[in-house]
């Protein structure tokens, strides 16, 4: 189905079009709690009823855009396929450069399928498998795979090709697009059923209050659950047994709880980095086992994953930068350690890192195959294997 069919509206279809490519930016940029169909309008130049003329409301809005976001998907696949003739790297080399010029494909629905309905969430996935499964049918016509091992190939591929659109490349575009090129094709080099279990890091109990703590992981339970914007206060309150006025005792403000959450998530990070170079035997080592420690956190408790997809909620708080400060040292930790191991510049160090992390910062936001038991496993061996390891 084609934007233009599901718009419903007899307006041009190039209008619609720039309309649902400035929502995307928006979304992308600002979180979508936080952009408004005046927002929307503005940076599109038009009113605010020549928009409600093409879309009901935000929401309406926001799922146009995903399954346009789809249609793309689908076109850049059917350029990709033609041109490469069967061949999987000239396959690869065109899907990374596509996606890097068309980021909204493969990015928007990820970041944003919580404020999607069940149904509407379902006729994503199923248009973007649809997809998926002519990617394998291109890659993997030459290996034995079972059919599980190729669906969890592909998802993550389309993982590692929108990686770019998660921080800003310090390359020039073509040489950005062809160590992407390099990232992807270590993983589709991988047989997800080599896995082994992860090297799980020493628990770690953070001081604090018990009723802050519990208040911290009631809002980060919820957050997970439904967003940053949609949760109130009193909602938190009541998780705990207590009233939203309550919580404030605790907290001057439901953003600086998701500040409180982001430094909780960076200390138990900052534990991970300390046990990676006081036991890791060399770099190789080291970085293997910041993947572990990396997945066992993000899988573990929802701090992490709630605090990254959640950051553009805290834009203008004081806050906000510090949580910045930490999750850039953090990588920071990761890039040094690629440059040493290949003797390569920072730039190209973070392509690689930037794709392993999205492997599995994509997987646990959309919850996909997070219920088995042996997800954690699964994600490190795909991060270790797109960083060469």
């Amino acid at each position: 189905m084609t934007a233009s069919k599901r718009s419903g509206t007899s307006r041009p279809a190039n209008r619609k079009r720039q309309l649902i490519d400035h929502s995307a930016q928006l979304f992308l940029r600002h979180g979508y709690p936080q952009v408004s169909m005046a927002d929307i309008a503005r940076a599109a130049g038009v009113t605010a009823p020549s928009l409600y003329r093409h879309f009901a409301d935000k929401q309406a809005l926001l799922y146009d855009a995903v399954l346009t976001g789809v249609d793309d998907l689908q076109t850049c696949t059917t350029s990709a396929v033609a041109s490469s003739g069967g061949d999987s790297h000239a396959f690869i080399t065109s899907m990374c450069g596509s996606m890097a010029r068309r980021q909204n494909a493969s990015t928007l629905w990820r970041w944003t399928g919580t404020y999607l309905t069940p149904e509407q969430n379902r006729e994503v996935v199923q248009g973007t498998r649809a997809v998926l499964r002519q990617w394998a049918d291109v890659l993997f016509a030459e290996r034995d795979l079972a059919d599980w091992e190729q669906r969890q190939l592909v998802w993550t591929l389309l993982s590692v090709v929108g990686s770019l659109s998660v921080h800003r490349a310090r390359l020039p575009s073509a040489q950005a697009v062809r160590e992407l090129t390099v990232a992807a094709e270590r993983l589709v080099a991988l047989t997800p059923s080599a896995a082994t279990p992860l090297r799980v890091p020493p628990d770690v109990e953070l001081p604090g209050d018990d009723r802050r703590t519990e208040i911290l992981d009631a809002a980060a339970q919820l957050f997970a659950d439904r967003g940053y914007g949609p949760v109130t206060v009193d909602e938190i309150g009541a998780a705990v047994g207590i009233t939203g006025p309550s919580v404030y005792r605790h907290f001057p403000s439901k953003a600086t709880i998701l500040i409180e959450i982001g430094r909780r998530s960076g200390a138990r990070l900052e534990v991970g980095v300390v046990t990676a170079y006081a036991t890791g035997t060399d770099d190789a080592d080291r970085l293997s086992l910041l993947v572990d420690s990396y997945v066992a956190t993000i899988t573990s408790i929802p701090d992490l994953s709630v605090s990254f997809n959640n950051a553009s909620a805290l834009a203008g708080d004081p806050g906000a930068r510090e949580l910045v400060d930490v999750q850039r040292r953090y990588v920071s930790r990761w890039t040094t350690l690629m440059t040493s191991l290949y003797d390569i510049g920072e730039a190209q160090a973070a392509i690689a890192v930037h794709a392993a992390l999205s492997i599995v910062n994509d997987a646990v936001r959309v919850r996909r195959g997070v219920e088995r038991p042996d997800f954690g496993a699964q994600m490190a061996y795909l991060m270790r294997g797109v960083l060469g390891l």
